[in-house]
């Protein structure tokens, strides 16, 4: 089946919204100052499925722990998850990571200049390579972020489902129709800018858009309809029990969680089944001798598709009896090794009076 492009797409967007960025758009962004592959790269990772705002102090402290990607790829996988530790989506570090080495190791720490190249390291798609081949380079390069995708379907009056065929061929075809070779990298912040900021998903601001008068979503009406709403689904409710363990000197017990999955790669609190004998746990996993202590109040957290409440138990430790493996650590107060977001609230929470 063919998708092709509405006939009442506007044949052209750059000039108009060049005008606008240049008075108007982002210019100030710290992965612009020095806009450099390895900063544009780091930034636009970082960028997916997270806000601008929340994007700029964590990238601020990523670059100064890792400058360059040479530094990147020789660090340690547990300090790279601490720098990413509140971000979510952890993948995206892991990947940020691996490629960061596979750089190194097959490219002498030199980024590909082509989109098809960038697109075989890890975590990279056609959109993220494109705007780092953009930006970092000045190469004509189409992208398709959840901004200049939002942007473009209202454009052209794109209705169809996000993720269809018949929504995703049309908006790659415009993409390329609509990215200028003059200009490129400014061109390429300029959608994403317009999405952020005035073709926004919720209450659009038709009014100060350069883009009004050709768009065909603002001529019909249809900037609520476009892109079709997703259907809401009810997310299902998950549990886990973890247990709060301090040894003598004040230590806390940590547990590596595996590399995929959930948190994959970051240390949490031990996790038990729902009822398990918590004094054989400990002696069995943890090689210490402990006793049950008080319940705290539990914590609620939403992932994108469940919610989780987590239950925690205080231990009462006594001693250890034997060498734990590779998966536990003790760690001290006053170091943070890569935490979850909710395990970091419980740990910071009055009822615990902890501070890692």
């Amino acid at each position: 089946m063919k998708h092709e492009i509405p006939d009442r797409a506007p044949a052209t967007i750059a000039d108009d919204l060049l005008t606008w960025f240049d008075r108007h758009g982002r210019h100030d962004l710290p992965w612009q100052h020095p806009r450099t592959p390895y900063r544009v790269w780091v930034a636009e990772i970082m960028l997916q499925q997270t806000q601008v705002t929340t994007v700029i102090d964590y990238f601020q402290a990523f670059m100064a722990r890792f400058p360059d990607v040479e530094t990147l790829a020789a660090a340690p996988s547990d300090d790279v998850m601490a720098h990413w530790a509140g971000l979510g989506y952890y993948a995206r570090a892991r990947n940020l990571h691996a490629a960061a080495q596979q750089v190194v190791g097959e490219y002498d720490g030199v980024f590909p200049r082509d989109v098809e190249t960038l697109m075989t390291l890890p975590g990279i798609g056609r959109s993220t390579a494109g705007a780092v081949v953009a930006q970092a380079f000045g190469i004509w390069a189409p992208i398709l972020d959840g901004n200049a995708k939002r942007v473009i379907a209202r454009l052209a009056g794109i209705t169809a489902a996000p993720g269809s065929a018949a929504y995703e061929k049309p908006l790659w075809q415009l993409a390329e129709r609509y990215t200028p070779h003059e200009r490129v990298t400014d061109y390429t912040q300029a959608i994403m800018d317009l999405g952020a900021t005035l073709c926004t998903r919720r209450r659009p601001n038709c009014p100060a858009c350069p883009l009004a008068a050709t768009c065909v979503a603002c001529i019909d009406g249809l900037q609520v309809d476009i892109p079709a709403p997703r259907k809401k689904r009810a997310r299902p409710q998950r549990e886990t029990t973890m247990l709060v363990i301090e040894d003598e000197a004040g230590r806390l017990l940590l547990e590596k969680r595996p590399p995929t999955g959930i948190w994959g790669g970051l240390w949490s609190l031990p996790e038990i089944e729902a009822g398990a004998d918590i004094a054989e746990v400990c002696r069995e996993r943890f090689g210490i001798e402990a006793a049950p202590g008080s319940a705290l109040a539990p914590i609620e957290h939403g992932f994108t598709h469940f919610l989780l409440t987590l239950h925690a138990r205080r231990v009462q430790y006594r001693r250890t009896v034997r060498i734990m493996d590779g998966d536990f650590a003790w760690y001290r107060r006053d170091e943070r090794p890569g935490l979850p977001a909710p395990i970091v609230r419980l740990l910071d929470s009055p009822q615990l009076k902890l501070n890692l």
